[in-house]
């Protein structure tokens, strides 16, 4: 039987380094105050509610008041969502 040929492997080579790459990061100072103000809204919003009996904020949405409360604050966490 014929002896195969050997292959000569290559010798390894180590990937080059890359460079790092500036990450340019936007200017988000914007995001707790607004965060934090939109759950302080919907707390005061529902707390106003409760405290008054039903007549402020807005009497004509009655207990819609603590489903737009809860709105205020749904808004803050979809705004911390973007907090880095």
């Amino acid at each position: 039987m014929p002896k195969s040929r050997i292959r000569k492997k290559a010798d390894f080579t180590p990937p080059t380094a890359k460079q790092a790459t500036n990450i340019k990061l936007t200017n988000r100072s914007w995001v707790a105050p607004v965060m934090l103000a939109l759950f302080l809204i919907g707390l005061a919003w529902i707390v106003v509610f409760y405290v008054t009996d039903g007549d402020l904020p807005i009497s004509s949405l009655r207990n819609w008041n603590i489903v737009v409360g809860f709105g205020f604050i749904a808004g803050g966490f979809g705004v911390s969502t973007q907090w880095k």
